[in-house]
């Protein structure tokens, strides 16, 4: 029976952002998390799409990415954000990624609510290993993210990004990015990897 989603992607998933590991915004053994270690969150985030479609569109093998910030004073704490898609996404991956990810195609991908101010959506040389253990995000010479080692951590942490049911490995992780009004260069702060599924 064919897929009748509107869209779905699944694969996997690894963040880095300025936050102390383990990150309060984290749910810790079921436990809701809080603010920013630092009352500001700078980030960066990563899909690799192993497998996925939007319509008639293929998009499976495609990577994207994520840089931004918010601050827990503004209300709602809404983000602002550059997205980097795969620069060998054709034309009509690239739409429909970009529709996802700033999320005018709907469904389950919820963090979206949270994106005010989209800086741009670029294609971009990415590469991902979300190899276990080993994490990196590149971005062409803009933004990196790698993780230095992971956490020991007796129970489940979660992130509502990819979803409090895939829960991962919590990491100190390092991050950088300059681009335009984003530039960091962050060490020894945290990171999350684990799998996601998107779909409407």
């Amino acid at each position: 029976m064919p897929d009748q989603t509107r869209y779905r992607i699944e694969g996997s998933y690894y963040e880095a952002c300025n936050c102390d590991a383990i990150c309060p915004c984290r749910r810790q053994n079921g436990m809701e998390g809080g603010l920013s270690t630092y009352g500001n969150c700078d980030f960066i985030l990563s899909w690799a799409i192993l497998k996925g479609h939007s319509g008639q569109t293929d998009l499976s093998g495609l990577g994207v990415c994520m840089a931004g910030t918010y601050d827990d004073d503004e209300d709602g704490s809404l983000w602002s954000v550059f997205i980097y898609v795969d620069e060998h996404a054709s034309d009509a991956q690239m739409a429909a990624l970009a529709e996802i990810f700033q999320g005018q195609a709907g469904g389950n991908i919820l963090f979206t609510g949270n994106i005010s101010k989209v800086f741009g959506v670029k294609r971009a040389r990415i590469a991902l290993d979300h190899t276990k253990g080993h994490e990196t995000i590149a971005v062409g010479g803009i933004g990196a993210a790698r993780v230095d080692e992971y956490v020991d951590f007796h129970g489940t942490v979660s992130c509502g990004i990819p979803g409090h049911e895939h829960p991962g490995k919590e990491s100190v992780s390092s991050l950088s990015i300059k681009d335009g009004p984003l530039e960091w260069d962050y060490k020894e702060r945290c990171g999350f990897s684990t799998d996601f599924a998107y779909w409407s």
